[in-house]
C-alpha cells in the first residue's frame, strides 16, 4: 500500500514539474515577438555563456551572415520563418512574386482536388492572398513600406497564424501527392495519412527535414538551413532543400527551434 502511495506522489511531482515547465516554457514564449527586429549574429554567443564549441561556429557562421531575426518559440517557427524570409526576398524580386503569386492562387484548387474541404480552405486561403498582395513589389512606398508592411502583419498573431496554417496544409497536400515518395522518412509504422494529419497539420507541432522537403518541393522554393549543434568541427554545417537548389531562404537551425538569416 506504502509503495502505491509513493508512486502516486511521485506522479503528482513529476505532474508538478512538467506543469511548472509548460508554464516556463509558454512566459518564454509570450515574450518573445512573433518574428524579432534585425539582430546581429554576433547576439547568438552571449546565449551559450562562452561555450567554446559554440563560440567558434557563431564566429565561422559570421563570416557568411551579418544579420538574424528571431521568431518565436512555438513549435511554428519553421514556417513563420520561411514564409517571413521568402515573402521579405519576393518583395525585392518581381519575377519571381508573380510566378509565386501565381502558384499560390492556384494552390487552393490543388488542395480540393486532393480532397481537402473547400471550406476549411477558403479563409485560410484568403487570408494568405492577401498577405501576398499587401508585398506586392509595385505597391506605393516600394520595397521599404512593403517590409515594414510585411513585419508589421507577422506581428498580428490572426494575420501570422493563418499563413502558417495555409502552409501546413500546403505541406500536408505535397505529402498526399507524393505518399509513396515521403513515406521513405518516417519513422516506425506510421502511415503518410496519420503523418500528415498529427505531425503536419495541426498547429504548434515541430518541423522536420520531412516538412522542409515537401513544403519546398511544393512552392519551388530553395531553402538553405545552417545547423548549430555540438557535432564535430569548428563550422556549422548546411543543407539545401531540395539538394542543389539555389536558396532563396536562409534559416539557422539550434535543436528544437528556426530563426532567419541574412547572407553578407
Amino acid at each position: 500500500m506504502e509503495s502505491v502511495e509513493q508512486d502516486g506522489e511521485q506522479v503528482n511531482r513529476d505532474d508538478l514539474i512538467l506543469q511548472q515547465q509548460r508554464e516556463i516554457e509558454r512566459e518564454i514564449s509570450d515574450s518573445t515577438p512573433l518574428v524579432s527586429d534585425q539582430l546581429p549574429l554576433t547576439c547568438l554567443t552571449a546565449e551559450y555563456n562562452g561555450d567554446a564549441v559554440f563560440t567558434a561556429k557563431i564566429q565561422a557562421l559570421a563570416s557568411k551572415y551579418k544579420y538574424m531575426r528571431r521568431t518565436r518559440p512555438d513549435g511554428n517557427c519553421f514556417f513563420r520563418a520561411f514564409a517571413y524570409s521568402y515573402l521579405e526576398w519576393l518583395i525585392s524580386n518581381k519575377a519571381a512574386y508573380d510566378k509565386f503569386r501565381q502558384i499560390a492562387e492556384t494552390s487552393k484548387d490543388k488542395l480540393i482536388q486532393l480532397g481537402f474541404p473547400s471550406f476549411t480552405l477558403e479563409d485560410f486561403h484568403g487570408t494568405f492572398m492577401d498577405v501576398i498582395n499587401r508585398v506586392n513589389p509595385e505597391n506605393p512606398g516600394g520595397v521599404e513600406k512593403n517590409q515594414s508592411e510585411l513585419h508589421t502583419i507577422f506581428n498580428e498573431q490572426g494575420y501570422s497564424d493563418y499563413v502558417i496554417v495555409y502552409l501546413r496544409l500546403i505541406t500536408s497536400g505535397k505529402l498526399q501527392e507524393d505518399a509513396e515518395f515521403y513515406q521513405h522518412f518516417i519513422e516506425g509504422d506510421m502511415s503518410i495519412e496519420e503523418f500528415r494529419h498529427q505531425e503536419v497539420e495541426p498547429m504548434f507541432k515541430e518541423s522536420d527535414h520531412i516538412h522542409i522537403i515537401a513544403l519546398s518541393a511544393a512552392l519551388g522554393v530553395g531553402v538553405r538551413v545552417e545547423y548549430l549543434d555540438r557535432a564535430e568541427g569548428g563550422t556549422v554545417k548546411a543543407h539545401d532543400f531540395p539538394e542543389g537548389a539555389q536558396p532563396m531562404v536562409f534559416l539557422i537551425y539550434r535543436p528544437g527551434h528556426y530563426d532567419i538569416l541574412y547572407p553578407n
